[in-house]
């Protein structure tokens, strides 16, 4: 194929991948009563399924009391005219692009494959299957765990009790759209590196020799991410980070006896 025809196969793939996004987006659209009431606005009261989880817990281990959720509920106010029907819209995009990744997923895989040898192809097509799956778990722990946790803390933290916290649509929207795309991608770390330990990019061994400066660069990159910028928020994002540092060092190739045997004597050397 010449370049042009490449680029006409890209087109297709470009309108496919946005034709399934707008249907979506169209379905998430008309069901925004279930979206906002039922899903987005959950967490902003001790009624979600977490707090309550929490609640159970310390009721259960008398060890875990600090982690008792008092009754709570954040108050949201809008003062833009249109603030709320751009809302919906920029929700129901963001919405539906979740909800169709694994479609877009599959048409990169139809533009890319054909540039593929037979061994290629079956180390890409578990890293696409995986990419999926592991996009999914990224967004359902920012939805239940790490989105709630934030709101939580810094809806109801005050300086004084003069001093009400009523949060914004946008404000709140916003937390919550970047949280929950942010977790969905960095949760695609063990792909990556379990395609550059295929292309002898980096090793296990390379990831636990700085598995330290690992630890540093994640605790800047959960500080950058965050939208928010208060300490707590950092730490929320920074301990999945770290578990799925962790998980890619397991996902990696595995290294060869020579190689093990040699990591653990460096191991001996330096302790």
């Amino acid at each position: 194929m010449t370049f042009w025809e490449h680029l006409d196969e890209l087109r297709k793939v470009v309108f496919r991948a946005a034709a399934v996004i707008g249907v979506f987006m169209v379905v998430v659209f008309c069901c925004k009563s279930i979206v906002f009431d039922h899903i987005i606005f959950a967490p902003r009261s001790s009624d979600f399924i977490i707090y309550r989880w929490l609640n159970l817990l310390a009721q259960q281990y008398g060890f875990l009391s600090s982690l008792e959720i008092s009754p709570f509920a954040i108050e949201l106010i809008n003062i833009e005219m249109s603030a709320q029907f751009f809302t919906h819209i920029s929700v129901s995009f963001w919405m539906g692009f979740v909800l169709a990744f694994p479609v877009v997923l599959y048409q990169i895989w139809l533009f890319v494959r054909p540039a593929l040898y037979v061994h290629e192809k079956k180390a890409i097509v578990w890293a696409f299957c995986c990419c999926s799956i592991l996009f999914f778990i990224g967004v359902l722990v920012g939805y239940f765990f790490v989105f709630p946790l934030t709101i939580k803390f810094l809806g109801t933290y005050v300086v004084s009790d003069l001093v009400a916290n009523t949060i914004s649509l946008q404000s709140y929207i916003s937390m919550f759209t970047w949280l929950i795309l942010v977790m969905g991608i960095v949760f695609e770390m063990p792909v990556l590196m379990y395609l550059l330990s295929r292309l002898g990019i980096v090793s296990r061994k390379f990831l636990r020799r700085y598995r330290k400066h690992a630890i540093v660069i994640l605790m800047v990159l959960a500080a950058a991410i965050t939208p928010s910028g208060d300490a707590f928020t950092m730490m929320v994002v920074a301990a999945p980070l770290y578990f799925l540092y962790e998980f890619s060092i397991l996902v990696c190739k595995k290294e060869t006896p020579e190689d093990e045997a040699e990591e653990e004597k460096e191991e001996g050397v330096l302790a």
